[in-house]
């Protein structure tokens, strides 16, 4: 399996993340009562850089958590009975109720991980809304869900594979296409 094109670098997720950020601003009329939640892993550090970029275009610090779906997902099965899946905990500082969750994850494909994400965030608490914000949109939806802030639209078909990879997890920031 080999790289078939580079679609986002270093200074085009920049821009990407900023843009979400105005829109996150501006859809919220600011940031009160907003939390920024990041789907484990490369969705917390996401949301690490979105509430970065909105602390500072609004001078105010936006409350940010993080959320393993690990136990949410429709695809998990456990081979044996010895082996259990690794579930590293949610952790909201202040939590969800009543607040407008910003969920965020890295790759919009099917749509499972951020159903998952939901349930996930509904039984932390009601919260007043939940929207979704996402770095790449690659299409092939297979459940009722639409990203409310996406950085780039990349449509693809079923046997090309994204990947991103950022700084804090891979030592760069980039957006490919692997066929």
């Amino acid at each position: 399996m080999g790289q078939k094109a580079l679609v986002l670098d270093e200074q085009a997720i920049r821009r990407a993340l900023t843009r979400i950020a105005h829109q996150i601003i501006e859809k919220n009329k600011g940031i009160e009562d907003c939390v920024v939640v990041g789907i484990r892993t490369r969705g917390v550090y996401i949301a690490e850089r979105l509430a970065e970029r909105i602390r500072e275009i609004e001078g105010a610090s936006v409350a940010t958590g993080e959320l393993d779906i690990t136990l949410y997902r429709d695809d998990l099965t456990k081979v044996t009975e010895d082996q259990e899946p690794h579930v590293k905990g949610s952790d909201i500082p202040g939590g969800v109720k009543d607040k407008k969750v910003i969920l965020v994850d890295d790759v919009l494909y099917t749509g499972r991980t951020v159903r998952a994400g939901m349930d996930a965030i509904m039984d932390l608490g009601r919260p007043a809304q939940i929207q979704l914000a996402v770095l790449v949109d690659r299409g092939h939806r297979e459940l009722p869900i639409r990203a409310d802030y996406v950085g780039k639209n990349i449509p693809t078909s079923s046997s090309e594979r994204i990947v991103v990879e950022l700084e804090e997890v891979d030592g760069s920031d980039q957006v490919s296409i692997y066929e």
